[in-house]
């Protein structure tokens, strides 16, 4: 493939830059759009000759399925520039052709704005391609699912754009969509309409009745009653598992000190216990003492005369022993 000669790249937005909002074409190369084959595509092109992609949808409600749907064509190629629009179109088209939307027109714009793969949005975009708009916009190529679209007469709208061999399909993310998110809603839509109501919207607001604006704030009533009721259930089954774990823990101290309390008891007085053991030893020892005093000792110093006894005057012990000679005598 020839390289093409330009002199200016095209643009790409960051996620510091808000996407180009444009009605006019953003390209700004002097030298003409040579037609790319889908192999030539995957190839590769020059840096500052990327693949124009287009992706066209209504965008409303943005949900993660659009987001991987964008995701996927701006994966489609090595250098792609992803351009969004077609069905992004005003809000009287797009109620014409596809139905009453959720979002405004501006609201789905700037949805679109903010996605990360988005290089570009195009406002007032036809609600059918034609060649003319591809030339003008200078397209390679137009992403969207392979599912036949249906609308405005035509029974695949993106037919001819198929057999102009300029149609990359994607893939749709199965269980997220638009109509899934609504059907949500519709069918709940009791609980939403009590849950506003409860957050300040007005019976008006919602469109709801004044007889069903009185039986939801009685449901709310007792919503909330419910649920202080739940409440004290919780925190009284709190409270008594609170005081079965104490009162486990509490049992089982108890236990473990009766344990111990029964094992020191037993070790004191016990048979072989050691105040058995005391006793033995003082009982043999006080025996001991009864059957063999001990003795005086020997080197004890002489004992001495009581101060209120008076010694003996001199003479005295003579007297005495000539007394008992005399007896003798007369025996």
């Amino acid at each position: 493939m020839e390289e093409l000669e330009h002199t200016c790249p095209h643009p790409r937005t960051t996620l510091t830059e808000p996407a180009i909002f444009a009605t006019e074409t953003s390209c700004d190369c002097r030298a003409p759009h040579e037609k790319l084959s889908i192999t030539q595509a995957r190839r590769g092109t020059p840096v500052d000759r990327p693949v124009r992609v287009y992706a066209d949808g209504i965008f409303d409600l943005f949900h993660s399925g659009h987001a991987r749907a964008l995701m996927q064509a701006k994966n489609l190629f090595p250098n792609t520039y992803l351009i969004v629009g077609g069905t992004v179109c005003s809000d009287e088209l797009t109620h014409k052709y596809k139905g009453f939307t959720v979002m405004t027109e501006h609201e789905r714009y700037e949805a679109l704005r903010h996605c990360r793969y988005v290089d570009e949005v195009l406002r007032d975009a036809p609600w059918t391609l034609t060649p003319e708009f591809l030339e003008k916009h200078k397209i390679d190529f137009v992403a969207h699912d392979d599912i036949p679209y249906s609308s405005a007469g035509s029974e695949d709208v993106y037919k001819h754009i198929k057999e102009a061999g300029m149609f990359v399909p994607t893939q749709r993310t199965e269980g997220i969509s638009t109509s899934d998110i609504i059907t949500r809603i519709v069918r709940d839509y009791d609980v939403y309409a009590r849950r506003n109501l409860q957050r300040g919207y007005t019976a008006k607001e919602l469109n709801v009745s004044y007889i069903n604006e009185k039986k939801y704030r009685l449901q709310n009533q007792v919503d909330r009653m419910k649920e202080k009721v739940r409440n004290v259930e919780e925190k009284s089954k709190h409270f008594v598992y609170r005081v079965e774990e104490k009162s486990h823990d509490l049992i089982q101290k108890w236990e473990e000190k009766s344990r111990e309390f029964i094992g020191n008891f037993l070790e004191l007085f016990g048979p072989d216990g050691t105040w058995k053991q005391v006793f033995q030893e003082r009982s043999g020892r006080m025996l001991s003492y009864a059957l063999s005093p001990r003795e005086s000792p020997c080197n004890s110093p002489p004992r001495e005369l009581s101060p209120l006894r008076s010694p003996s005057p001199p003479g005295a012990s003579a007297l005495m022993s000539s007394m008992s000679e005399g007896d003798e005598d007369e025996k």
